[in-house]
């Protein structure tokens, strides 16, 4: 029952200079139940491809098998890497068919996908629980603690900032998130993605603040 319930969280997407920072806490909650408190809700998918996850747990680890096996197959089929505009258009046909199917039990899943490959660069989507796919040119939130993420990054976010600017930037507004939503909190995980990959930049654990 835990895997198929809705988990309440909080990722950030950032678009700074040359780079995409993700960012998600470590909670997963079944209900009012704390279910897990190291739950990684950064994803690396490839190489050069990464999501962040919120919504039905059991959906979220189906399709992540899926989006990995598909790109792989298409991958090996051209003979070349996924444009990442490509991945994102197959990433959303996955969820819109999956919102659609019938289910006594339906599921739902939101991502944000950073990618970047020497052609694009590197680019941000938000792909909603609909199957939508937008571009995103500055920052994104999801979750339940979204709304309280949203506000500090309307106030402090600049346009190129540095990836350590904005890795910082998208702790501080995960961290405020933590402070007043019960579904999210216990660390943070921070991802950079740039023309050299998929890194892990920061992950700390909870003890009161994660800026103390």
């Amino acid at each position: 029952m835990n895997d198929t319930m809705k988990t309440g969280t909080t990722t950030v997407g950032i678009v700074a200079k040359d780079c995409v920072i993700l960012a998600a806490d470590k909670r997963a909650t079944a209900g009012h139940f704390i279910a897990g408190k190291k739950t990684d809700k950064v994803v690396k998918i490839n190489d050069s491809l990464a999501i962040t996850t919120a919504g039905s747990v059991s959906e979220i680890q189906f399709l992540i098998k899926l989006i990995r096996a598909e790109l792989l197959l298409r991958s090996i089929r051209s003979g070349r890497n996924n444009k990442i505009v490509e991945s994102v258009n197959m990433i959303a046909g996955l969820v819109y068919s999956s919102i659609r199917k019938m289910s006594m039990l339906p599921s739902i899943v939101h991502f944000l996908v950073a990618g970047s490959d020497p052609a694009s660069g590197a680019e941000l989507y938000d792909i909603y629980p609909d199957g939508s796919a937008t571009k995103i040119d500055d920052f994104i939130t999801s979750g339940s603690g979204g709304m309280m993420a949203i506000g500090v990054l309307e106030a402090e976010y600049k346009p190129d900032m540095s990836s350590d600017d904005a890795a910082a930037l998208a702790l501080r507004a995960v961290n405020s998130a933590i402070q007043r939503d019960s579904a999210s909190g216990d660390g943070v995980d921070i991802f950079v993605i740039d023309n050299e990959g998929v890194k892990k930049h920061t992950s700390k654990v909870l003890k009161y603040s994660l800026l103390d």
